[in-house]
């Protein structure tokens, strides 16, 4: 069974305060303290502070954040909760496919599990700075949009990551070498952003195309921290060998 407790909560843009205090109440339920809140309404609003119940204190808990990027930087995995699929939204799983991703993963890693405005999500900008999406498949019938309340999304979530499984084991990510945050790579996807440009690799109008790639690549393979490093000093060195390059 996951250790709940590595999981991080990511509320990006929420704009109702009731869910912002019902999402603490889900999250007290499952053992989860880690409230991360990008650009939030008011979350000591009366309605937050009622639909809290007694997970009140985790309002006061949460980080406030400026930027998504800023409240994954520490993170070893970050998962958007997202309903759109799309070209540019990468490879979408559905929710009870999760947990095996996780079990994977060496034992001090954190995750971080996003989710978006009550209105309309997450921006496919937002999806591609998350190493993994997935989805809560539901069947949209009687004229629904398929997507569901913040507070059910989360509970819906945290239930799938509670639910004991068992899986075949894989050697090969059964490494101890710690995985790198994600401010690491962040700053590689920063460091090839700029070589590409060098190069005149990309497209500058869909400069986002390769940058969701390479994310999605760099997920798959989970480097680990010295692995991430000697990219980054490859690309550098790279970096530095074309500056001047008329390309």
């Amino acid at each position: 069974m996951i250790d709940l407790s590595k999981f991080a909560i990511v509320l990006v843009a929420p704009r109702q305060p009731g869910n912002i205090g019902a999402v603490c109440r889900a999250m007290a339920n499952f053992g989860v303290t880690d409230l991360r809140l990008v650009n939030p309404c008011d979350r000591f609003h009366p309605e937050a502070v009622k639909f809290a119940v007694d997970a009140k204190l985790l309002l006061g808990q949460a980080s406030l954040h400026e930027t998504l990027s800023d409240a994954l930087a520490d993170l070893t995995m970050s998962i958007a909760l997202t309903r759109r699929c799309g070209r540019l939204r990468g490879e979408l799983y559905p929710i009870a496919e999760v947990q095996p991703l996780i079990t994977t993963l060496p034992e001090q890693s954190r995750i971080g599990l996003v989710f978006g405005r009550e209105d309309c999500g997450l921006s496919t900008e937002e999806v591609a700075q998350c190493s993994h999406a997935a989805t809560i498949p539901t069947s949209g019938v009687l004229g629904s949009t398929g997507s569901l309340n913040l507070a059910q999304a989360v509970v819906v979530t945290l239930y799938e990551m509670s639910c004991e499984r068992t899986y075949e084991k894989h050697e090969c990510f059964d490494s101890v070498e710690p995985l790198p945050p994600q401010n690491d790579t962040d700053a590689l996807m920063s460091q090839v952003d700029q070589l590409v440009d060098l190069v005149g690799y990309t497209n500058p109008s869909r400069p986002e195309v390769f940058s969701g790639m390479l994310r999605s690549l760099l997920a798959k393979a989970r480097p680990n921290v010295k692995e991430l490093n000697m990219l980054r000093g490859v690309v550098e060195q790279l970096s530095k060998s074309v500056q001047g390059w008329p390309g």
